[in-house]
């Protein structure tokens, strides 16, 4: 019986030591018509292409994965990018020296890097995934570092997401066997459909493509009745721990307030869309409800998809030029100082869905598939127009995850977490005018769900970072220690911080509220969890 036990655990860090000696790189092909073919022989695979040298470069090499992928991948890129997992770093080097006439670039994909999963329904960016479901580009969600919120959580089916909206198709492999209905909607040409996809479309079942948090649960109910929110406390009371609202109103009243409260202290929180009415008319000026309440989660679209404005610089017939969809810009299109894309850029005020003092974070939704339309016409369409209904059930998913990964997270520290880890896009030079409109920035799921895993899991600090807050009450409390650096909590801000071991306060950190703002720092000793981690590999708390 020893001997067998000490075979086990040799074989447990043999296996353990070779996992951690892998490489995972990018590499770019010189031509999108270049095809590696390679067979598998046990654990790994080998070339069996016609190309010597490449040949000759891999033959030295234990390689598992060599997969065209569209991650990582610039405009011009996107066809010509592999993903390669092989057993020494010293490859990459090797096949762009030794065929330099077939590839061209490529870098080492870090350790820290290396914490994600993906489904076997990931689309065309699937990197130890798989596409087997729509074939589909998800770059959205690898902006917002699903697979990296994925390794620690997928969901589960104990946390339920609401979802006021149009019918939500129970039959469709997507939702059935993990959807309630509450309350009959109206069909509203597939819009529920598509926003529950979003949220929580089922992943990993090799079809279509996964939603948010796509192990969770659905409650469904109707929408638009501006004068209670009944329908909503129904399934709050039903046990749902977030609800999507991707519908609007003009209409506001303190009874409906007085409700979303009474929700919020039952661990219930209600995200909404901001509105798609654009710039040229609100003016930032316009409020909409329910999601101008307090205590909701206001969610309106932000770009992601060309690092830099000369990444999709477009020509029109008329012979003006434009750009479209640049990360971080929270328009859709910018124009040029005398229609010259070496001159100044503005976005088109057009171009911009609804912002005002109440959005709180802005998500994509240019790119994003429609997959009612997808799956109806089983053809692949994507959004082409900014809106505000898909952008919010991002949201919706990312704190149903947060909810799976620790559920007794308290409800009124969800949105300090999510302004926290939101992308800062302040310093966007395009951006600087709709300043204090567009809330904490962009939504950044990876970052979000780390944040609660690193608050609980005591091994390493819970860094807050590189935002600039003026107003908002933010609150937080970790049983890990707490870092705060590049971070200001000024003017209106107030923040309530507890750490069970340190608070530090480092580099270029200020905290300087008003007399409207408060700060307190506070070490509490005694504080414990309330319950435990709930990984989807429980191994993670070796790594």
């Amino acid at each position: 019986m020893r001997n067998l036990l000490l075979f086990s655990i040799l074989i447990l860090i043999t296996f353990s030591a070779q996992a951690q000696d892998e490489t995972w790189f990018y590499i770019r092909a010189r031509d999108t018509s270049f095809t590696p073919s390679f067979e598998k022989k046990g654990e790994y695979i080998i070339y069996t292409g016609e190309d010597s040298k490449l040949k000759a470069g891999l033959k030295n090499y234990q390689i598992k994965t060599f997969n065209k992928t569209q991650k990582n991948s610039k405009k011009q890129d996107i066809y010509k990018t592999f993903f390669v997992i092989a057993d020494k770093e010293s490859l990459l080097q090797d096949l762009l020296l030794n065929a330099s006439d077939i590839f061209e670039s490529g870098e080492i994909i870090s350790k820290e890097d290396r914490k994600i999963f993906e489904p076997n329904d990931y689309g065309l960016t699937s990197t130890i995934g798989d596409s087997k479901g729509f074939k589909v580009n998800l770059d959205y969600l690898d902006f917002l570092g699903l697979p990296k919120a994925w390794y620690y959580t997928t969901g589960d089916r104990n946390t339920v997401i609401g979802i006021s909206d149009g019918t939500v198709d129970t039959t469709n492999v997507e939702f059935k066997g993990k959807t309630t209905e509450f309350k009959k909607s109206f069909e509203a040409k597939g819009h529920g459909s598509s926003v529950a996809s979003i949220a929580a479309g089922q992943g990993d079942n090799g079809y279509g493509v996964p939603g948010v948090c796509y192990d969770c649960s659905i409650y469904t109910t109707g929408y638009g009745n501006f004068r209670t929110l009944q329908m909503l406390k129904d399934l709050s009371d039903a046990g749902a721990r977030v609800i999507n609202c991707s519908w609007l109103g003009t209409y506001s009243t303190e009874k409906v307030q007085g409700e979303i409260n009474e929700m919020l202290k039952q661990g219930t929180i209600i995200v909404a869309a901001a509105g798609n009415r654009p710039w040229t008319t609100t003016l930032g000026k316009k409020s909409y409800y329910p999601a101008s309440y307090d205590h909701v989660i206001s969610v309106s679209s932000g770009m992601y998809k060309y690092e830099n404005i000369e990444d999709n610089i477009i020509l029109l017939e008329s012979g003006e030029y434009y750009a479209e969809n640049i990360m971080g810009h929270v328009g859709r299109t910018v124009g040029f100082e005398d229609n010259d894309p070496k001159k100044k850029a503005k976005i088109w005020p057009i171009s911009i869905t609804t912002l005002n003092k109440d959005v709180d974070l802005l998500a994509p939704s240019v790119g994003i598939l429609r997959f009612s339309r997808t799956a109806e016409n089983n053809k692949i369409a994507y959004i082409p127009f900014e809106a505000t209904s898909p952008s919010a059930p991002l949201v919706t998913g990312t704190i149903a995850l947060m909810f799976s990964l620790y559920p007794c997270l308290p409800a009124d520290e969800v949105e300090s977490i999510l302004k926290m880890t939101a992308t800062n896009i302040d310093d966007i030079e395009v951006n600087k005018p709709y300043a204090g409109m567009y809330g904490a920035g962009i939504l950044n799921t990876g970052g979000a769900v780390e944040m609660v895993f690193d608050m609980f899991a005591e091994e390493k600090p819970v860094k807050i970072e590189n935002q600039r807050f003026s107003r908002w009450d933010f609150k937080l409390s970790s049983i890990s220690e707490i870092i705060m650096k590049n971070q200001e909590f000024t003017e209106e801000a107030t923040l309530d911080l507890t750490s069970k071991k340190s608070i530090v306060i480092s580099e270029n950190t200020i905290l300087k509220p008003n007399t409207l703002g408060k700060i307190h720092l506070k070490i509490n000793p005694s504080l414990k969890k309330e319950c435990e981690l709930q990984l989807r590999d429980p191994s993670i708390l070796n790594d």
